[in-house]
């Protein structure tokens, strides 16, 4: 520890003994440096708060309001978009003495980094200036920046109000442009596609519409086939009430006739076979002998004796004339299902090259329709806009701040600046006075000596100061003292300066 302060005092000393070389550094210095920080121009900065709803409640009932990211998005880029910001430069100061375009792309430029939008809340924006010209006062850098954002709201509240409807009517005639043109492709592609139909009529709507067309015969055949089932057990059952009922009906003067006998023993001929009961089964072959006997019995009698015809018998023969026609009409319909469905099959087989320009034609037609569908609605959308547009419009645009009048610069902070110099200037006086004592072969204490030759310093010899020296050394500290109080009263005074300079701004 004593080391240190040893090398701190020694330090000290060589500083002190070469103060006039320390002084002189700190004034050359803070004179540059105040110089510097005057040159610097006051950069004022006005802020503004603005609103923007771009769609009103009857644009989002009727389905036509924009997207809210990309609008929002828009508002950013639209208020500090170059063409405004020049727009800004030719309304203001900034546009005084821009002459050619590239000074006029250099006092945009300038401005694009001088204004910034930030968004608050969706549709909250604020807008800030921060200018600071070095040909203009206080007053007017101040009165500039408020200018710029004033500027600035005024140009895009004109552009939105104003423009937007031109925006929708430009944007309709784009779209009837386009309607126009994919309408001529539109019916060049539908005649294209009725001429083909009328050569291929079995290829209408393209191998997918035929084979939609095949899968729906198909379903067809098989609701056909179930149906020809249920027709034909109808029919059989028909056929076996048919058997087990007489045909006709025995007079009251003869029921114990040879053809009464007969009929019944028919109808239970029929009841067997209906039954499911076979030619070879004994039952059935035991009726048969005793029909036969019957049958001969019933050619003896006289015709007299025969009985009136059964109308029930009549009745269940004409429903089986009904149902054989179901049955064979259901069979007609099914060949022609069969015949269809194995024309189709050979059409796709036999001409696949026709079969995929139907493919091709169907295709062209439909994705065409479906963008002239698209664009028709479109316009009609913006045809929609534009009359609420014109009735009521969908931008509304408020003020919630207007831009303040600053009162103050918010940079550069010239105080601190001023004050950082005067630090700086003394530090590089005293580092400069301690590296010329570090260049001497000077030592300011006997230790140093010491330990510098490796010697043992045996004594020192103290300096013999008379009372002249005495006396001009004392008026040196004088002129010292007061180089240094003016040095920082010179830095006082700019900052008295700088504040008056700074209250004279209204």
């Amino acid at each position: 520890m004593e080391a240190v302060i040893d090398e701190l005092r020694s330090a000290l000393h060589t500083i002190w003994n070469r103060r006039w070389l320390a002084l002189a550094v700190a004034w050359g210095v803070c004179v540059a440096g105040w110089l510097f920080v005057a040159m610097i121009p006051n950069s004022y900065e006005s802020r503004a708060r603005i609103y923007v709803e771009l769609d009103d409640m009857l644009s989002k009932q009727l389905d036509i309001a924009g997207s809210g990211k990309q609008d929002i998005e828009r508002v950013r880029q639209t208020l500090a978009s170059a063409v405004n910001l020049e727009k800004v430069v030719k309304a203001t100061q900034l546009g005084e003495k821009v002459e050619t375009q590239r000074e006029m792309q250099s006092a945009v430029d300038g401005l694009t980094k001088a204004v910034t939008v930030k968004s608050q809340e969706d549709n909250l924006f604020e807008l800030t200036a921060t200018l600071g010209k070095s040909n203009l006062s206080e007053a007017e850098n101040a009165k500039l920046a408020q200018d710029v954002v004033q500027k600035l709201i005024d140009i895009f509240r004109e552009e939105n109000v104003a423009g937007s409807r031109g925006e929708v009517a430009d944007t309709i005639a784009f779209l009837d442009q386009q309607l126009e043109a994919r309408k001529t492709e539109l019916e060049s592609a539908e005649q294209r596609r009725l001429a083909f139909e009328a050569q291929n009529p079995d290829l209408i709507g393209g191998t997918g519409t035929i084979s939609g067309r095949l899968q729906g015969l198909r379903a067809e055949m098989r609701g056909v086939d179930a149906d020809i089932a249920a027709a034909q057990s109808a029919l059989a059952a028909i056929n076996g009430q048919i058997a087990s009922t007489p045909r006709s009906i025995a007079g009251s003067e003869n029921l114990g006739g040879a053809r009464g006998a007969l009929a019944q023993a028919e109808a239970q001929l029929g009841g067997m076979r209906a039954r499911g009961l076979t030619d070879s089964h004994p039952d059935v072959q035991a009726q048969k002998r005793q029909i036969a006997q019957l049958q001969q019995q019933a050619a003896r009698e006289p015709s007299g004796a025969s009985g009136m015809p059964n109308p029930a018998y009549t009745s269940l023969v004409s429903i089986r004339a009904e149902r054989q026609a179901n049955v064979q009409a259901l069979s007609a319909r099914k060949a022609a299902l069969q015949s269809d469905i194995s024309g189709m099959i050979a059409t796709q087989a036999d001409e696949p090259a026709v079969a995929a320009e139907a493919n091709r034609i169907s295709r062209d037609y439909e994705v065409l329709k479906d963008k002239y569908d698209e664009l028709l609605k479109d316009r009609e959308e913006m045809r929609l806009r534009g009359q609420v547009e014109t009735e009521r419009s969908a931008f509304r645009f408020d003020v919630v701040d207007p831009p303040t009048a600053p009162r103050k610069p918010v940079a550069p902070n010239r105080p601190i600046l001023l004050i950082g110099v005067l630090m700086l200037g003394v530090a590089v006086g005293s580092g400069v006075a301690f590296v010329m004592g570090q260049l001497k072969s000077s030592f300011t204490t006997a230790d140093r000596l010491e330990r510098a030759l490796d010697l043992p310093v045996l004594g020192t010899v103290s300096r013999s100061i008379t009372d002249a020296t005495r006396s001009h050394d004392k008026r040196r500290l004088k002129q010292f003292v007061a180089g240094s109080a003016a040095l920082g009263g010179v830095c006082l005074m700019l900052l008295v300066v700088e504040v008056i300079q700074v209250g004279t701004v209204a």
